[in-house]
């Protein structure tokens, strides 16, 4: 049943994206969760035992998440709601709009390529040249093919709305709440685990994905490069990502004025990256939503 859902969702988030004039009128339900979480934190995150604090927000947060989609998905509506939800929390037209918006003001100027990236990624982007703002919108169109479509289409097909609902509330927490910081070291421990754990089989998935649509999957490279990256999953979908592109990622970058010496993920590629690559990763986004299309339909006839 999930399967048979899911294939109208993707279809659905793929020509449809999120229309503008849909969200400017209402609050989209990702922004909705950054409200639960922002109280959340807002509430517990004070005083002694803040990751015990930290532990019963994300419970709370995402039994709240599991209990509503559940609701949705108990509607005697054939699952039309449940579709619709489902394609609103997928994220692959916008994904690659965002990309894609970076290569094409790229193309115009260097300071335009800084300002598209700058609302994609959190490193400093002033002193990017243009092999680094290519760089930059390619890590993070691989690293949110993972977190914005396969995964959330993944716990989808493992357990339904509730389940995807569930993935995203952690996914968001993560984003606000699982830093390493004073503030967050300790209150965000817990969605900052559980969003690792429920990335851990998506971002090999992805992974794969990219490589076999490509034609191509020599799993040493991505076994190598993998692993040294500062996620335990963001790593895998980039370390394909790099040798189907022949281009080198990641590398040193800088965070809040200060330079970190990030190793090179396919160091034997090339270093000088441009529009034409973010093209190419484009492209890529697409071939490897066709294989999770294509994965999806294969479950549904069995």
């Amino acid at each position: 049943m999930s399967a048979t859902l899911l294939i109208p969702a993707l279809l659905l988030d793929a020509a449809l994206g999120e229309p503008k004039w849909l969200w400017d009128r209402f609050p989209h339900p990702a922004v909705l969760m950054g409200r639960a979480v922002g109280r959340a934190e807002a509430l517990l995150n004070r005083g002694n035992h803040r990751r015990l604090r930290g532990v019963a927000a994300m419970a709370g947060l995402g039994l709240g998440a599991w209990g509503l989609g559940w609701l949705i998905h108990a509607l005697p509506d054939g699952g039309v709601v449940e579709v619709i939800a489902a394609a609103i929390l997928l994220a692959q037209r916008s994904l690659v709009q965002h990309v894609q918006a970076v290569g094409d003001a790229l193309r115009l100027s260097l300071g335009g390529g800084r300002q598209a990236v700058a609302m994609i990624v959190g490193r400093d982007v002033a002193a990017l040249d243009e092999a680094g703002v290519s760089r930059a919108a390619i890590e993070s169109a691989a690293e949110n093919l993972s977190d914005g479509v396969i995964a959330p289409a993944l716990w989808f097909l493992v357990g339904g709305l509730p389940a995807l609902m569930l993935y995203k509330i952690t996914n968001t927490a993560d984003s606000m709440i699982g830093h390493r910081t004073p503030r967050y070291e300790q209150f965000g421990w817990a969605a900052a685990r559980f969003d690792d754990l429920l990335n851990l089989v998506p971002a090999r998935l992805t992974a794969l994905l990219i490589a076999v649509t490509h034609g191509w999957f020599d799993p040493r490279p991505v076994l190598r490069d993998a692993p040294l990256h500062r996620s335990p999953n963001a790593g895998w979908p980039e370390a394909a990502m790099a040798p189907v592109l022949g281009v080198a990622l990641s590398g040193p970058r800088s965070y809040h004025g200060e330079m970190r010496d990030f190793p090179w993920v396919w160091p034997e590629g090339r270093r000088d990256a441009g529009p034409d690559d973010i093209d190419a990763a484009c492209a890529a986004l697409w071939r490897a939503w066709g294989g999770m299309l294509g994965l999806t339909l294969l479950l549904a006839l069995f």
